[in-house]
């Protein structure tokens, strides 16, 4: 660790800087400009540069690109599939999932829908989400909630929670969509309109 710091500095741009100057004051004292006191100088004209120089920049944190995340997303859609073909839901809620599924593998296809995704953070983080937390939550609280019912019957069906909470992600999915397809439509416009004043100039 001291010896990757050491070299760091020995590389930085203040040693550099630094060196520079003590060298001038090297040169200085082989003139004879210095005097006896050219230690002092070397020193001197060595911390100058070194306070000088500017500071070294902090590489930014690596950020996955948009098409990087969405590779990720969709192999974790792919996990998500798997482990809903092996649990048990109930028709109603079933057909609801198989819509829902079939909408996040329609927009995460491979080709020029993940493109227009892409360009959407807000898009791709409530896709994420939703594969990521809230699908795999609705199903798993189902089974737990089910479970304690059998042991003790009253209260609102889970079969019905369950329902409501895919109708909520498959409407959220939905105006996901829409303004996907807003977005290419006002971008169609925007074509369309460049044309014709290129047209009239």
């Amino acid at each position: 660790m001291a010896t990757s710091r050491a070299l760091g500095y020995l590389e930085s741009r203040k040693n550099l800087a630094g060196s520079a100057c003590g060298v001038f004051g090297v040169v200085l004292a082989l003139v004879g400009v210095a005097g006896p006191y050219w230690p002092v100088v070397v020193a001197g004209l060595y911390g100058a540069g070194a306070l000088i120089a500017p500071p070294e920049r902090v590489p930014l944190p690596a950020v996955p690109d948009p098409a990087e995340q969405l590779g990720v997303l969709r192999a974790d859609f792919g996990r998500l599939r798997g482990y809903l073909a092996e649990v048990e839901l109930p028709a109603s809620a079933g057909g609801r999932l198989s819509e829902l599924t079939e909408l996040y593998a329609a927009l995460l296809a491979p080709g020029w829908v993940t493109e227009v995704l892409a360009v959407d953070p807000e898009a791709v983080h409530a896709l994420s989400r939703a594969i990521r937390t809230d699908v795999p939550e609705c199903v798993d609280t189902y089974h737990r909630t089910r479970w304690w019912t059998r042991l003790a019957a009253g209260g609102e069906p889970p079969e019905r929670h369950l329902e409501r909470q895919l109708s909520v992600l498959f409407d959220e999915a939905e105006r996901l969509t829409a303004d996907l397809r807003e977005a290419e439509a006002r971008r169609q416009q925007t074509h369309t309109t460049y044309l014709e004043e290129r047209g009239r100039s």
